[in-house]
């Protein structure tokens, strides 16, 4: 009896040892952030041109009230983009060019910068891996970190932090096609948990030459505030050169004095809250 309660101790020591032998090994096993970013890139594909028409959906706290908006994309990749929201009553257009930026709202020039939303097309936009870490560095993500991970149940590849992780800027790949599937852009952390925004890429579907996300979902504190939903997408459309030129906008919208900087708006509301106030006041 004594010589099989011995076995037994020694069998379960024996279990613990390769259970830790084998997360030590899968560990040392992780693909390395920049290569993980360039199996991303591949594994997306490539165009040269992109033309989104898309549902904007903008929740209030309580997801009541919210707003819905036609949004249209242009993308010339992989430095050049366009977001054009028109309605009755409101315009918005949105231009990057090269690294600067302009917001111009019912025709004034508002922001000479990109909303922290805005970002969620970046892993689309910067097709090339070079670009694509240079962005990311200055979003906070570590790109020299890399870990295995799982999201509801599913196998995923983080880049940016050690699983699990999730207070620090990060992207989350699933395993088996390198998709993006999750983008925390402000880490989860006790103190801050009002900031968090976390983006979830979904429903991808095959294009001509490339991938795309059809439903796009945006997450303050684990709160669905912000969602698009693609409606079509047009692989080789024409787009005239002088709407993505910000100097030629400058000279077309000027700046509106009345509007605060995007910085010091964001100290007082937080994004989507603002975003609605302000089209509800254009609407009245």
């Amino acid at each position: 009896m004594e010589c099989f309660k011995i076995n037994k101790k020694v069998s379960f020591l024996l279990f613990l040892v390769n259970v830790v032998w084998f997360i030590a090994q899968a560990d040392a096993y992780v693909l390395q952030g920049p290569h993980l970013l360039e199996l991303m890139i591949q594994n997306l594909g490539k165009s040269k041109r992109l033309l989104i028409s898309q549902k904007l959906f903008l929740y209030d706290n309580n997801r009541q009230g919210g707003l819905e908006f036609d949004e249209t994309l242009k993308y010339i990749f992989p430095e050049t983009f366009r977001s054009d929201i028109i309605s009755e009553n409101v315009q918005r257009i949105h231009v990057l060019s090269k690294g600067e930026a302009l917001t111009v709202i019912d025709g004034k020039a508002v922001a000479a910068s990109e909303t922290i939303y805005g970002r969620y097309k970046d892993i689309f936009l910067y097709n090339s891996r070079v670009l694509l870490e240079e962005k990311l560095f200055l979003h906070g993500v570590d790109v020299n970190v890399s870990s295995l991970g799982r999201f509801q149940g599913q196998p995923v590849y983080v880049v940016g932090a050690h699983y699990p992780d999730e207070t620090v800027p990060q992207i989350w790949l699933t395993k088996d096609t390198f998709r993006p599937l999750r983008w925390i852009i402000t880490g989860k952390t006790a103190e801050n948990r009002e900031d968090t925004l976390e983006v979830r890429y979904l429903d991808w579907q095959p294009l001509n030459k490339m991938w795309y996300p059809m439903r796009v979902e945006f997450y303050r504190d684990d709160i669905l505030v912000r969602e698009i939903k693609v409606q079509n997408i047009e692989t080789k459309p024409i787009f005239p050169e002088d709407i993505f030129d910000i100097d030629h906008l400058k000279s077309i919208y000027l700046p509106d004095a009345s509007k605060r900087s995007e910085q010091g708006a964001e100290k007082d509301l937080n994004e989507v809250q603002k975003t609605i106030e302000e089209f509800k006041k254009i609407y009245e």
